[in-house]
């Protein structure tokens, strides 16, 4: 039986955070065993939003030795590049040619970003769905993990690829949906006391696989608390309720379970509770942040890496894109 075809991306803009294990990559690797997965790194993408990064391959180098050392194995899913395949460039230039002004300029994620920033509203932020909808369907995915903030980009994937069947009376891209996991993904808190940990919520509020023991253990006795519960079983506030649920994903359920209860008698020491979680964060990172700086020295096996994902999405990409070449009617005399 043909396995379903998965395809996801991550722009390179630094080092994976325990919010991206959790959030996504965990259930990335789970999948590989699973689906035809293609795993792919953005780097296109970061140029609608960084258009002049002052390290754009250094970045790229250091998200595939974090997806690598999570546990992605290349043998098993498609790791690759998104600028190494050309073809992708090629499907969005086709259906940009179909995709129309007042759409792209209703999407809410380029009316955010045009707002953040006003002097580089640039085209390829405009369409910035027909990219994704190129990456995506250049496979033929039927499935795509995407969080909440991509939910509409997913919609205009399915609207761009059913304009395709329609317009050259074709049964040719199949309609991608959101990846459904079969369980509540788990969120991660930043250390801020509130919204989701990530790398640009600010200084101090995500813990990166890559950080040092000194700097995780700085961070975490950072983290926003209080003077403690003032009755039995009093509900916690958000920012507590997220240290709690840190401690739930690091470390062992009895001292989940003992801190819980000291809570609950009012009898939590916040200083102990933050201690213990550092020191689980640490031993928890500690393989990951090895593998890290295994990986990074280690350019042969690199090189292999992308030149085996490389021919792999290619592959794909390539019979793809001829074929639509061959229903619009672009053929070589």
């Amino acid at each position: 039986m043909k396995k379903e075809i998965v395809v996801s991306g991550i722009r390179p803009t630094g080092d994976l955070h325990l919010g991206n294990y959790f959030g996504a990559m965990k259930n990335f690797i789970a999948m590989q065993e699973t689906h035809e997965c293609y795993f792919f790194i953005a780097d296109y993408h970061s140029l609608t939003t960084h258009p002049t990064p002052s390290d754009l391959h250094g970045n790229v180098r250091r998200v595939l030795a974090n997806y690598l050392a999570a546990g992605i194995d290349p043998e098993k899913a498609t790791l690759y590049l998104q600028s190494d395949i050309p073809q992708t460039a090629e499907l969005y230039l086709f259906l940009n040619m179909n995709a129309y002004l007042g759409e792209l300029s209703r999407c809410t994620s380029f009316k955010e970003k045009a707002r953040q920033q006003p002097n580089n509203v640039n085209a390829g932020l405009l369409t910035y769905p027909t990219l994704m909808a190129a990456d995506i369907i250049i496979h033929k995915a039927k499935k795509v993990p995407v969080g909440k903030d991509q939910e509409q980009h997913l919609e205009m994937t399915r609207q761009f690829a059913n304009r395709f069947n329609r317009m050259y009376n074709v049964d040719f891209f199949p309609e991608p949906q959101a990846f459904n996991f079969g369980e509540q993904l788990v969120k991660i808190p930043g250390l801020d006391g509130s919204g989701k940990m990530g790398k640009s919520e600010g200084e101090g509020n995500a813990i990166f696989f890559t950080d040092e023991p000194k700097e995780i253990q700085k961070k975490v006795m950072r983290a926003l608390t209080d003077s403690g519960p003032t009755e039995p079983n009093q509900l916690k506030p958000v920012y507590i309720e997220n240290l709690f649920t840190l401690l739930k994903v690091v470390s062992a359920s009895d001292v989940v379970t003992k801190f819980e209860e000291d809570y609950n008698n009012c009898a939590i020491r916040y200083g102990d509770m933050k201690k213990q979680l550092a020191a689980d964060i640490i031993a928890f990172t500690e393989p990951m942040r090895d593998r890290i700086k295994s990986i990074l020295s280690d350019d042969a096996y690199i090189r292999k890496v992308v030149n085996m994902g490389r021919e792999k999405a290619a592959a794909s990409a390539s019979q793809t894109v001829q074929e639509v070449r061959d229903i619009i009617g672009i053929k070589k005399f």
